[in-house]
């Protein structure tokens, strides 16, 4: 067991259910493909990362799919909104004795190893990474002692979450990554050259 876990949120990949924004613009089937897409993109990114690994799933744990469960620990979502659901993550993963907790979401396309293990290097010296998007929220958290507040009296999906995230933090070391764009809307699209075809032309 690695002292260090990663926490991947993935939604249950289902016609309707995924990527609503942006579906639309570009339909629901579409914006399906698009975000199997980046679930395959993030389990090849994450896969032989050097510490553990844990999918939450939104809906119900599947077990036959890309998650190899001799790679990825399975679990379920609990909770009512996405603060409950990452802050009651966090808390079974440091009460598994975990040393160093980040987590991450399934929609990005940039997200690369070394984002990762930057994360988890800059907890030796700092008590919170945050990698912040484009969009005002953020697609990495990692800490290495809960801090409940930052899943508190947040309006998640908006443009206010980082900012609302770093007030809480004003006394802690916070260390921040580089900013990185999910893909949430249409406009996300048009600087992924994979994406391009889904494009109006």
């Amino acid at each position: 067991m690695s002292k260090n876990l990663l926490i991947i949120f993935t939604r249950n990949p289902e016609l309707g259910k995924v990527k609503t924004r942006l579906a639309k613009s570009i339909g629901e089937e579409n914006a399906l493909t698009i975000y199997k897409t980046l679930l395959d993109r993030t389990e090849k990114t994450t896969r032989n990362l050097k510490c553990d690994k844990a999918v939450y799933y939104s809906v119900k744990i599947r077990e036959h799919d890309i998650w190899d469960t001799s790679i990825y620990q399975k679990h379920q979502q609990h909770g009512d909104d996405l603060g409950v659901r990452m802050h009651n993550a966090f808390f079974e993963a440091f009460s598994n004795n975990y040393d160093k907790v980040a987590i991450i979401g399934s929609d990005l396309f940039n997200l690369n190893p070394n984002h990762i293990n930057e994360a988890f290097k800059a907890l030796g010296e700092n008590d919170i990474v945050i990698g912040p998007a484009h969009d005002g929220g953020y697609y990495l958290l990692a800490m290495k002692s809960l801090y409940s507040q930052v899943f508190k009296n947040k309006k998640w999906g908006t443009s206010t979450v980082f900012k609302d995230t770093i007030k809480d933090l004003k006394n802690k070391h916070l260390y921040l990554l580089e900013t990185l764009n999910d893909i949430d809307v249409y406009d996300d699209l048009k600087n992924i050259q994979a994406f391009k075809k889904y494009l109006n032309k």
